[in-house]
Order: structure tokens, then sequence, then C-alpha cells
């Protein structure tokens, strides 16, 4: 069931079309959404983000990382190589799998480590110097209304 209508925000807003978007998605998404594998997303720093995925059981040639359109994908497949081996329990889920986290603007992947059982990957914010805030100095006195009769003639 959906309960939340995005169509306000089209018409009160401009440039919010991705936002809305999402919205729409996220609601409309099946709600058993997948648990395998189990994941965090930390805040490591400001404009530092890390991912951790529990991927017991693949190597680092087994695991895809791939950045497309805003959005990280996470992937595994891996060869059966139980040839000759009789488990009497197997609790260590290795099936293939795929996990997509969509990422921010300016949002960039800078690295990713695989290491005890665990896939890190590094995430930066990098904000462009022309969205950063800046000061804008205010002209005091005459000065002010020649720039402003100069831009008008």
């Amino acid at each position: 069931m959906r309960a939340f209508d995005p169509t306000p925000l089209y018409r009160a807003t401009v440039g919010f079309d991705r936002i809305a978007d999402m919205l729409d998605r996220v609601m409309a998404s099946d709600v058993q959404a997948p648990s395998y594998p189990p994941y965090n997303i930390e805040k490591v720093d400001e404009n530092a983000y890390r991912i951790s995925i529990a991927v017991a059981g693949f190597s680092a040639e087994d695991l895809n990382l791939e950045v497309r359109e805003n959005a990280l994908l996470v992937s595994a497949r891996r060869e059966e190589r139980d040839e000759g081996r009789t488990f009497l329990h197997r609790g260590i889920a290795t099936r293939a799998f795929e996990r997509r986290f969509h990422l921010a603007d300016h949002v960039k992947v800078t690295g990713a480590t695989h290491a005890d059982g665990m896939l890190h990957i590094d995430l930066v914010r990098e904000i462009p110097e022309a969205l950063k805030p800046r000061r804008i100095e205010i002209a005091r006195g005459e000065g002010a209304q020649t720039l402003v009769e100069d831009k008008a003639a």
C-alpha cells in the first residue's frame, strides 16, 4: 500500500524531480528487501563513509564492484568447489548475490579492501568549489553606486 503521493512536490518545486522519483521508488519497492549478505554503512568523517559487507567464503576474485549512474553495484559469483566434500551442516552461505547502493550526488568510491571475510568500500563526498558556500563582500560608499550605474548603462 502506498501512503505518500509526491505530486505536490512536482507543483511546488523546481529541480527536485530526482528526490521525488527516489521517494516514489522506495515507497513502491518490495517490503521484503533481500538481507543477504549483511552489511553496515558508517559515517567515518564529515565527508567520508564506509560500507562493510560480510562476504565470508568469497575471495577478492569472486567479488565485483561497479559504479554506474550514481549507483554502486556489489556482486559476487563463486564457482562450486565442493567436489568430494560431504557437509553434515552447511551454514556459511556462498550463494551468488547482487547488492545495489544508490549514491548521492558528488559521492565517489575511493577504494575497497577485502580482509577477514569483510569487504570494506570507502566513499567520500567531494563538493565542487562552485557549490561550496562563499562570502560576498558588500561595497560601501560611492563605489557601490558607480558599479550599479555602469551596469545599467
